[in-house]
């Protein structure tokens, strides 16, 4: 690959936690930088002592510890961010998605490190009109502050990599789900299940449609991606070539529990969806990818069972 220490901000958080590891499997030297807000140290404690792996407590925020961090570093994967996508405090989301990734940014900037992987999302795209949606869609009209966020916060990235000469690789991401996820559907279901096993209420109508994979795929594409990096901007879909409803989950994690006689209601929700913001159809066009010779192994149903099968173990 194109580098050898790399900085992971986030790395201690469910995916990166998993590309943490398969850098380290790779033989790249790892910083992560951390708050431990949503991620653990657990997630990475495997590589305490191992040669090449360092960790740093500290928020993306604040200047001075991001500065330091870089330093040395020949790429940066920027994953450190509020991941809750539903209603939250604007300025809460502002602060950690896009103030941080400026910080990354002016971080790099200073300490001439021109490579960039960052992980933004699917939400950026809001409710498309084309499924599958290709990244080349518009307007980009994202319906929920992370969307919001995630979308500045590319336009950020997009701004220096012109301006200041970085290369950047931006992944717009489907639901990931698997081991070390505390946050999603699945995992909630789990817990409503496990509170009351006879009951589960599902926020919506049950109709929500979107794409779902599994993170150890999820990190095969960001690393096929960084591999292929060059000078130019490039953004990639990065997803299932299918997608399943709410419904269809809350059944397959009904059969993962082995459960019997579960009632499913339904919230209705604001126009069948979950919260607001929720988009209601989400599938990606990852034709793009593909053609970097990276594709999904699982489709989102087989990803759903896959990971609740590893989640009702760690939830």
């Amino acid at each position: 690959m194109n580098a050898r220490k790399v900085l992971v901000t986030g790395g201690a958080g469910f995916i990166g936690s998993h590309l943490v590891d398969a850098l380290m499997k790779l033989g790249y030297k790892v910083r992560v930088i951390d708050d431990l807000s949503q991620g653990k140290l657990e997630n990475v404690s495997r590589w305490e002592g191992s040669p090449g792996f360092e960790f740093v407590k500290g928020d993306v925020t604040e200047e001075d510890v991001v500065l330091d961090a870089v330093k040395g570093c020949d790429a940066v994967f920027h994953l450190a961010a509020n991941p809750e996508v539903r209603i939250g405090d604007p300025r809460v989301h502002f602060k950690q998605n896009v103030y941080a990734t400026y910080v990354v940014l002016e971080a790099m900037r200073a300490n001439s490190v021109k490579k960039i992987v960052f992980t933004s999302s699917s939400t950026v795209y809001g409710d498309a009109s084309v499924l599958p949606t290709p990244e080349d869609y518009s307007p980009l009209i994202p319906i929920s502050m992370y969307g919001a966020c995630k979308l500045a916060s590319e336009s950020l990235i997009t701004g220096y990599s012109k301006t200041f000469d970085i290369s950047a690789v931006i992944l717009r991401l489907a639901n990931i789900v698997g081991s070390r996820s505390r946050h999603g559907v699945i995992v909630d279901f789990i817990k409503k299940l496990r509170k009351n096993p006879n009951r589960l209420e599902v926020l919506g109508d049950g109709e929500q449609t979107k794409s779902y994979l599994l993170v150890d795929e999820c990190v095969e594409a960001i690393l096929r991606a960084f591999e292929a990096m060059d000078s130019e901007i490039q953004v990639y879909n990065v997803g299932s070539e299918d997608a399943i409803n709410v419904k269809r989950i809350a059944e397959i994690v009904i059969e993962e529990l082995k459960l019997k006689d579960v009632k499913i209601t339904y919230t209705g929700g604001i126009e069948g969806r979950g919260w607001l913001g929720d988009v209601k159809k989400m599938w990606l066009d990852i034709s793009k990818i593909k053609k970097l010779g990276w594709k999904p192994k699982h489709s989102s149903s087989e990803a759903v069972r896959l990971a609740t099968r590893v989640l009702k173990k760690e939830v």
